[in-house]
């Protein structure tokens, strides 16, 4: 007879046991490792920033052929999250982080070694596939080694240390390429990322000890099944939509234009933009770990915690779009710090929603679906941008209609939100 597990939403779904994890030292090891590997991949994604101008002169391109490699890196990252997903449910965590981090140490290889652009791309090609692999894993681990109230804690605490990964990873990679030099620094991060992959073979394991009825590994179901599974279930669509709206637009100003709006859009100098883009990053991240607390004890948080991010950020970014003559400098850095707080929380909030009505066993699809749908608004919103500053002239009011598809999908992708979170109280 097949056992029910709980899920978020007290609704019970079958494919797991009633049995919980309990958490403990030995989850919170496991996950320390996965999370920093989740770490490493950030100074992985975030690495080209750094070494721009040194790439544009070692492999003789423009700046708009550059901008093609982390655009490159990130829309792999898109496209593989619910293959990941599914590969992640299929294999279980561990091995799946394990050649995530192979794909990575293979691809930072390739570019620290690349003769020219061609192998250049090729390696962060990799770089995105591996990198696709690991967030979803460390999120799965948590949902298989703790009990389901600490999920939203431990997943706070995973978007902290990535964070952290995007604020700090910079100023060793720059020392770094200043020090040792190009392929010495890069042939650094791939043996830390080899070691990485070794540590986590040795310490993480799919499930805690005496698990025996709780399966990690999905039951064997087609892909449009498990994509229909959570596409039907409420958690996942709530979760997708929260993160469209709510994580996206910081993430197009930390990928790109952040530094550009500050400086040509708000007139700030340029240490004055890089000081306050770190600091806005830096200043949000405590707020993940407390909003998972609160969660974990009355879950019921979750609806007020999205629809004020989600209302908050829409006013504010049409508000910063349609503002007469150009956005006041008090304005633009309130709407950034409300999106730097968002982008902090929505790990925390988004797959908290995704688990809900989904076996632990198949959480990979429902959460590849719910980081697809944030980054895949960010990507196109982040292109979009580009399209209209290149098309307008260089002034202020230019970032306003760069800005305006940002702010019309994250309206939207509230507004949606509100509808499925409305659709289930009725229910």
């Amino acid at each position: 007879m097949t056992q029910t597990e709980t899920s978020g939403d007290r609704t019970p779904v079958s494919g797991g046991s009633s049995a919980e994890p309990t958490g403990g030292a030995r989850a919170w090891l496991v996950w320390g490792v996965a999370v920093g590997g989740y770490f490493l991949a950030m100074l992985h994604r975030n690495g080209l920033g750094v070494a721009a101008l040194e790439a544009q002169s070692r492999f003789d391109v423009g700046p708009a052929l550059l901008s093609l490699l982390p655009m490159l890196q990130l829309l792999v990252y898109v496209l593989l999250q619910v293959p990941a997903g599914l590969l992640a449910d299929r294999l279980g965590p561990r091995y799946t982080l394990v050649m995530g981090m192979v794909a990575m140490a293979v691809g930072s290889c390739l570019f620290a070694l690349a003769p020219g652009v061609e192998v250049a791309v090729a390696g962060r090609f990799l770089i995105g596939l591996g990198d696709a692999l690991v967030f979803l894993n460390v999120i799965r681990l948590a949902a298989l080694w703790f009990p389901r109230a600490r999920y939203a804690l431990v997943s706070g605490l995973t978007g902290v240390v990535g964070g952290t990964g995007q604020v700090a990873s910079a100023a060793p990679l720059a020392w770094a390429l200043g020090g040792v030099g190009w392929v010495a620094a890069f042939l650094a991060t791939t043996g830390l990322t080899v070691l990485m992959a070794l540590l986590v073979l040795l310490v993480v394991r799919d499930r805690p000890a005496g698990a025996a009825g709780r399966s990690t590994v999905a039951d064997p179901i087609s892909v449009w099944a498990a994509l229909r599974e959570a596409l039907r279930a409420d958690g996942p669509r709530i979760g997708m939509a929260h993160h469209a709206a709510v994580m996206a637009p910081f993430t197009m100003m930390m990928v790109l234009w952040g530094y550009p709006f500050l400086v040509g859009g708000l007139g700030l100098a340029e240490g004055t933009a890089a000081l306050t883009l770190t600091g806005l990053a830096a200043g949000a991240l405590w707020m993940a770990p407390v909003a998972g607390l609160l969660i974990g004890r009355w879950p019921g948080v979750r609806v007020y915690f999205a629809l004020t991010l989600g209302g908050s950020l829409s006013l504010g970014w049409l508000l910063l779009v349609l503002w007469p003559d150009g956005a006041p400098v008090p304005l633009g850095i309130i709407v950034l710090a409300v999106s730097a707080l968002g982008q902090t929380m929505a790990p925390t909030i988004s797959f908290d929603f995704a688990r809900d009505g989904i076996p632990a066993s198949r959480t990979g699809v429902a959460s590849g679906l719910v980081n697809m749908s944030g980054f895949t608004t960010a990507v196109v919103c982040t292109v979009a941008a580009g399209a209209v500053l290149q098309a307008l002239p260089d002034e202020p009011a230019s970032y306003q209609w760069a800005f305006l598809p940002m702010a019309l999908t994250t309206t939207l992708a509230t507004c949606v939100l509100a509808v499925f979170i409305g659709r289930r109280t009725r229910n």
